[in-house]
Formats: C-alpha cells, sequence, structure tokens
C-alpha cells in the first residue's frame, strides 16, 4: 500500500504582505486567560495509531487546520493527503476501512455534512464502514459566516443509521474520545476542536464512555443538558448563577446518538427543575430535539427550553459577538435562565 504523497506546497503573498497565520485564518472559542492543551485530537491520534497498526490518518488538503499534520510527522506512511475533493475522501476510507484498516478521515464539518453527505451515506453509513469521520468547525464556532458554519451537521448525522455521533466538549475529553471511537467497530461522526482547545473537564475528574452522559454539577432548580462547548457555557453559567442563588446542575451529553436515555431520564425525572437543553447547533434537529423527544415519548413533562442557535444563516464577525447575538455566551444563557424563572 503505497501512501499519497502530502501537499506541502503554499503560496506565496506578495511582497510586504503579512503571511496568515492558524491562528489568524480559524477563530479560538478559548477565552483570554483560559487553559488549554495544543492539538488533543493529533496528539492523541499518534498515542492510539502506535498501538494499533491499522490507523491510518486521512484529509482533504485539511490537515493542519485539523490537526491531523501532527499524525502526518509521526506515521509519513499511513497519512493520505487526498487533495480538495471531500467525495474521493471518504469514497477511498470506506475502501480502505473493506480491507481492514481504521481510517480517520479528517475536514470541515460543513464539507463532510454537505459536500460529501451522499457518499458518507452509501459508501461508509449503509455498509457498516470502521470510518472515524472528525470535522472541524463544528456550529458557531467559526467567524466566517454560512459556507463554513456547520450549524447543522448533528441533525444530518444523527438521521444516517448506524453512524455514532459525538459532540466533545474539551482537549481532555478529545484525548479519551479518540481511542474510545478507534476501539468502537463501525463508523462515527465527531465534532472536533483544535488549535488551542480549552481545557475544562479535568476539574470535574471527568473521563469518557461512549454512549454515556455525566453529572458535572448537581442543583436543584435548573438542569443544563448540553453537549461540546455548550457544556463549557453550561457550568460557567451555573457558577455566575450561585450568585443570584440559583442552583444549576450540569449532565454533560457528549454522545448526541446512541443517546443515553437513561441518564436522561433520571435527571429529568427529578421534579421542580427548569431543563434547560444548550447546544451548539441550530434548534432544528439536534441534542435538544432529541432530548424534548425522548421526554415526550416516556411521558415526562419537565418545564423544558432549549437554547440553541436560531433556524437562519448566521452572520459573520468576530466569535465573542456572534455568540453574544445568537444567544450561547455565558452571560446570555444566564440572562435568558432568569427570565424563564421569573
Amino acid at each position: 500500500m503505497k501512501p499519497a504523497a502530502a501537499n506541502t506546497a503554499s503560496s506565496k503573498l506578495g511582497a510586504g504582505k503579512p503571511r496568515l497565520t492558524t491562528s489568524a485564518m480559524i477563530a479560538s472559542i478559548a477565552s483570554e486567560g483560559q487553559r488549554t492543551k495544543p492539538a488533543p485530537f493529533g496528539h492523541a491520534l499518534v498515542e492510539m495509531a502506535k498501538e494499533d497498526s491499522s490507523i491510518l490518518g486521512m484529509t482533504a488538503d485539511l490537515g493542519k487546520y485539523t490537526d491531523l499534520h501532527i499524525f502526518g510527522q509521526a506515521f509519513p506512511d499511513r497519512y493520505y493527503q487526498m487533495g480538495m475533493a471531500e467525495q474521493l475522501l471518504f469514497g477511498a476510507a470506506s475502501g480502505l476501512a473493506a480491507e481492514g484498516f481504521t481510517p480517520f478521515a479528517t475536514t470541515y464539518a460543513v464539507f463532510a455534512s454537505r459536500r460529501a453527505y451522499d457518499f458518507i451515506h452509501q459508501t461508509i453509513a449503509e455498509e457498516d464502514r470502521n470510518v472515524k469521520i472528525v470535522c472541524a468547525l463544528p456550529g458557531l464556532t467559526s467567524g466566517y459566516g454560512p459556507s463554513h458554519q456547520a450549524t447543522e451537521d448533528l441533525a444530518l448525522f444523527r438521521a444516517m443509521p448506524n453512524m455514532v455521533v459525538i459532540d466533545p466538549c474539551d482537549a481532555l475529553e478529545i484525548e479519551q474520545a479518540v481511542p474510545a471511537i478507534a476501539r468502537h467497530k463501525g463508523p462515527v461522526y465527531m465534532r472536533l476542536l483544535r488549535g488551542q482547545v480549552p481545557l475544562v473537564l479535568d476539574e470535574y475528574g471527568y473521563s469518557f464512555e461512549l454512549g454515556k452522559a455525566k453529572m458535572l454539577r448537581e442543583g436543584y432548580e435548573v438542569l443544563f443538558i448540553s453537549s461540546g462547548i455548550m457544556t463549557m457555557r453550561a457550568l460557567e453559567a451555573a457558577k455566575a448563577l450561585e450568585k443570584d442563588r440559583i442552583d444549576a446542575a450540569v449532565l454533560h451529553v457528549p454522545t448526541i446518538k446512541p443517546l443515553d436515555t437513561a441518564a436522561i431520564l433520571e435527571a429529568c425525572g427529578r421534579p421542580g427543575r427548569l431543563v434547560v437543553v444548550a447546544e451548539n447547533h441550530t434548534v432544528n434537529g439536534g441534542l435538544g430535539e432529541a432530548v424534548a423527544g425522548l421526554l415526550m415519548r416516556q411521558g415526562v413533562h419537565p418545564a423544558f427550553r432549549m437554547i440553541g442557535l436560531p433556524d437562519e444563516f448566521l452572520a459573520a464577525g468576530a466569535l465573542p459577538t456572534l455568540h453574544d447575538r445568537y444567544g450561547i455566551s455565558t452571560g446570555a444563557i444566564c440572562n435568558r435562565v432568569k427570565g424563564w424563572l421569573g
């Protein structure tokens, strides 16, 4: 098996023009002063590949921007640069999985969920191939506008049979999720936080388990059910709400499919709490509607609200401004919860 050569060519900018750096091209979600770890996905995949020779790294010209270049440096003979052709990327990944390999295929979430959806559906999901689809810029983690904002990816992949769907919160969870999904036999879609990734969950003694939700904080008045970066925001909001004597619990749900129905039903079955599902995704078809559907089918009817992105194409701009505008910043969450509680 001869690996494709990595594309190392870079365009030359005009004289006097500054070269764009990674940090300038891809926005960070870390708050000022927040603890971070660099490239947890790339480093975790390298460690897993030392144990498992079947693991391959594949990308569609975005190795640097999905942290897969770290894997490519460690295992150049197992690194495939497929060029700007996402359909080819996932078709090839399916074929390699059929031969017994475990491809980790990376790109931006918009390209996997929109441009290559049919290839993933037909060649990976329907064939139940052991491909791990790991995608950067999920939800509103880019200020570049709708062409880069994958606000509907969870809904699309939730609807795909055989597909496991994961939305990790921080660097620790990414590090722990990589070996877990590598050992899982079957297709996985995982959202990716890349670059300098916040570190949050180590403060809560957290360990990732595929398909399991974890209660990070107890509270009797509000229950946040959240995934991805919104778990960070929910934890921040819970601490801020303490100043107003509002006690909030946080249930982290990293596996969107299959959903940990038992943990959610138990948490929502406690009387008197306002249940608030918070997600970095459109309010259509993501975690919020998954939880709402579960509660309705099981006859559990708490006071229920959703915090998510609106059903519209979002604006471009600075991430803090956009998060405030669309109601997923810590301050916006606190204001909405206090309004709902009256």
